[in-house]
């Protein structure tokens, strides 16, 4: 994409990787995602907020080479990860003159990770200011969002939000802003990028989401993503997100390797869909063999309950479902309840191995219901209890 004009002498001029398909080894990218760099020219000074991915360099470059920029001033560093730096060690060889301008753990971080000079650095601290001639640049520090280093940069006079990762989404658009028909499918890709990413941090993303909050902000530009021109939207969603309601919602992820377990899966699921149904509960299964697990976490985000199915290999959970319950501990979700459900042949210990893997939600365990073989009527039963043990959990 060529560099777009947001408002008056700023700019985007990052990339778009369409053809993206997973970040970081880890995370599926259905719609690919951008890298986000502003440029602001003021009176006196030009400052780019951001670079981009080291594999989509030249488009940063062409877009700059457009809008025949052969001065930069300040390079801001929102954050150190290298989707967002990974271009400055080109841009300081472009325009030798600039500065980094980022706070003290960011410095040491991009010391590190690109051997970055010191001299090179311009530190600054909460509510600094940065003066651009007729545009001001006021830094704040919003740390684990998603890093421990990292900050926002709001502009005064424009009253934009330049928010790094916050209120980022993966999602490659041709449309720059969120138009009104876009609004639903954006807020699910925000949902998802919240869920694997800034879900773990859900206590200090309120405190700077508060923060934040408090600013006279008519756009927000994030790191990835489009550009929100009503931030009331993405902020707003945040604060439910990050808030501690749950939702009547039941997840049940599951391998099923010669059927057993999913018989289990789809007899209770007929019956909390029957039973719960209009008690206003929602039941969702997730085959892990074929979900994009990136599915499975945006569920997660404000689901009540989880139940957890699997066969039996090696004494142990199937791998996959014991990836998806270790990726639950690790994004700390705010779920309640969290039962187990599956099938054995000779034995095994999975509800002892999945149970010490939830360590750091700490839910209420319900009662596991792991048979022999295929389920027999007594096996019925079984999952029959578990059912309405489960509906009246959610009864709230």
């Amino acid at each position: 994409m060529a560099a777009i004009k947001i408002k008056d002498n700023i700019y985007f001029v990052g990339a778009i990787h369409w053809d993206r398909r997973l970040f970081d080894e880890l995370i599926p990218l259905p719609e690919g995602t951008t890298y986000n760099s502003y440029l602001i020219k003021g009176s006196e000074k030009t400052a780019i907020i951001d670079a981009v991915d080291p594999a989509t360099n030249s488009i940063l470059f062409n877009n700059l080479h457009s809008l025949k920029v052969d001065k930069i001033d300040y390079i801001i560093a929102n954050h150190a990860e290298q989707d967002h730096s990974g271009a400055i060690i080109d841009l300081l060889e472009l325009y030798p003159d600039s500065k980094v301008v980022t706070n003290s753990k960011c410095k040491d971080f991009l010391k590190d990770l690109l051997h970055i000079s010191e001299e090179s650095f311009i530190v600054v601290n909460e509510g600094d200011t940065l003066s651009l001639g007729d545009k001001t640049l006021t830094f704040f520090l919003t740390p684990w969002v998603h890093w421990p280093e990292t900050m926002v940069t709001y502009l005064k006079e424009d009253k934009i939000l330049f928010s790094c990762d916050f209120f980022g989404s993966h999602y490659s658009f041709s449309q720059f802003f969120v138009e009104k028909e876009k609004r639903s499918e954006i807020l699910t890709y925000a949902k998802r990028y919240y869920g694997e990413i800034m879900m773990p941090f859900r206590t200090q993303i309120k405190k700077n989401t508060e923060k934040v909050e408090k600013l006279d902000i008519d756009y927000i530009c994030p790191s990835h993503g489009p550009i929100f021109k009503e931030p009331s939207l993405i902020i707003n969603a945040y604060k439910d997100w990050i808030s501690d309601n749950v939702e009547k919602k039941i997840l049940i992820p599951y391998v099923s390797m010669h059927d057993s377990t999913k018989i289990m899966v789809e007899y209770l699921v007929d019956i909390l869909t029957e039973k719960g149904n209009d008690k206003g509960i929602k039941v969702k299964p997730f085959n892990l063999t074929y979900t994009d697990i990136g599915e499975f976490v945006i569920d997660l985000v404000d689901t009540s309950t989880v139940i957890v199915a699997s066969p039996t290999v090696l004494a142990g959970a199937h791998p996959v479902v014991a990836y998806a319950v270790f990726l639950m501990n690790a994004l700390r979700p705010k779920t309640k309840f969290v039962g187990i459900i599956g099938s054995y042949g000779w034995g095994g210990k999975m509800v002892e191995q999945l149970t010490s893997m939830l360590t750091n939600i700490k839910p209420e365990l319900l009662e596991p219901v792991v048979i022999k073989g295929l389920p027999t009527n007594q096996d019925f039963e079984l999952l029959d209890r578990l059912a309405e043990t489960i509906i009246e959990k959610n009864t709230f």
